[in-house]
């Protein structure tokens, strides 16, 4: 039993009134504690539960994404060849399981457009056991799994996309995954993944929440970590289908955006489907193996109903990340790129870049 984790349990496990919240240092040493397996199984389920009631505060969220810097993997630096900033994408772990996400889909279309994209994520986990992105990839031929942390990083300065997949890349957090099953219930490590930068250069995160209050834990965290990460030059905040930075075509996508450099106000932003021409509903999950054909005839430009909301999500993030001046333009652009296939081509160099690597 770790002494020094067993004060800190009880600091926030002591109920409301005589319960505290602990420090930014305390809460790196609890999640050091607890990923390097220093705490106990006991007092790790235990400090899972009892963080979840409580719910973390900003700055015990700012110290455990210190931990993750200290002891998780990081995409070097790419090189200069690149025209825009490394976005790094934050989703839930555990997948979806009710609508058909296009968030790969996305991704690849920033990566044909010059824009660098790094995602991460595990296979399929509690509590949702939804569809990982680590299928999807899997399911086009761009598996990351076995590539080392500098073989994705080729990869990702080649062709725009890289991929950390927690069992290869972090398996210290990798190890937490059973506590998810056993509490039945998302601890605050979940909430710390969506916004998890493990890139080492200076680029932008996208974060997906579901819950409001999720969100206000996200801005103020990143401002407590701008003073020791600046490289975040901006963080977006998605209300997107499933906690995902998926823009539902049935409701105003609401989302937030902060930046470091310029105004470090927090600004609002609303998109509506119907100006795009895009609104409806959004396709169901029907199984894993139904998404993963719709998602991959619709990258390869076949007209499935997935396209619609491919292309307002591929043109909004195009817009917001710098390639396209308004948003309808980016959908444009979206779109055809689609349709004339040079998605489906990103994809397939994507593919043989890892294969070259894998040779290696």
């Amino acid at each position: 039993m770790s002494a020094t984790f067993r004060e800190l349990l009880k600091k926030i496990g002591s109920g409301t009134h005589t319960g505290d919240n602990l420090t930014r240092e305390e809460a790196t040493l609890a999640t050091r504690l607890m990923l390097q397996q220093e705490a106990t199984p006991a007092q790790i389920g235990a400090f899972a539960i009892a963080h979840r009631i409580k719910r973390p505060i900003p700055e015990e969220l700012a110290g455990m994404l210190d931990a993750y810097d200290e002891l998780g993997p990081k995409i070097p630096a790419l090189s200069d060849a690149h025209d825009y900033p490394v976005t790094v994408i934050g989703v839930p772990y555990d997948g979806r399981s009710r609508t058909t996400p296009v968030t790969a889909i996305t991704a690849v279309i920033l990566a044909t457009a010059g824009v660098p994209v790094l995602l991460h994520g595990g296979d399929v986990m509690p509590t949702k056991y939804g569809l990982p992105l680590v299928k999807i990839w899997q399911q086009l031929g761009m598996d990351f799994t076995t590539l080392e942390v500098e073989q994705i990083h080729q990869v990702m300065d080649q062709t725009g996309l890289g991929f950390l997949y927690l069992p290869k890349h972090f398996p210290l957090a990798h190890n937490l995954v059973p506590y998810r099953e056993q509490i039945g219930k998302r601890p605050p490590l979940a909430t710390i993944e969506l916004i998890w930068f493990p890139y080492a250069g200076a680029g932008n995160a996208i974060a997906g929440f579901v819950h409001p209050p999720t969100e206000g834990y996200f801005r103020e965290t990143y401002q407590l970590r701008q003073a020791t990460h600046p490289q975040i030059h901006r963080l977006t905040t998605v209300k997107g289908l499933e906690g995902s930075i998926d823009l539902a075509r049935n409701r105003t996508a609401i989302i937030g955006i902060c930046q470091s450099d310029g105004d470090p106000s927090w600004r609002r932003l609303n998109v509506y489907p119907r100006e795009c021409g895009v609104s409806g509903s959004d396709v169901s999950f029907d199984s894993p193996w139904s998404a993963l054909q719709l998602i991959e005839a619709t990258l390869h430009g076949e007209p499935t109903p997935l396209v619609p909301a491919a292309i307002y999500n591929s043109g909004f993030y195009l817009w917001h990340c710098g390639v396209c001046a308004d948003l309808a333009s980016g959908v444009e652009q979206a779109k055809d790129m689609l349709a004339v296939g040079k998605v489906a081509d990103q994809q397939q160099q994507i593919a043989q870049a890892i294969a070259a690597q894998r040779k290696k």
